[in-house]
């Protein structure tokens, strides 16, 4: 049986396929911005950055757990 990512890092490669950039650069971009709420920061990644909602709420929601795990 093999292990499958699941959750928010299952949209990782279709991300970093469509958007040309690493899942670590938008981690980058999500921390370094001054918005502090999830939805601030999905808005903001829809409207500056044309991602769609999914991949915005997947990169916001795994950056934010890192982050509280760290």
């Amino acid at each position: 049986m093999t292990n499958s990512v699941q959750g928010p890092a299952s949209y990782f490669p279709s991300i970093e396929k469509k958007y040309g950039r690493p899942v670590a650069e938008w981690k980058e971009l999500i921390r370094a911005s001054p918005l502090s709420t999830h939805m601030e920061l999905v808005t903001w990644l829809k409207s500056a950055h044309g991602l769609g909602h999914g991949h915005a709420n997947a990169l916001v929601a795994h950056t934010r757990a890192e982050d509280a795990v760290g």
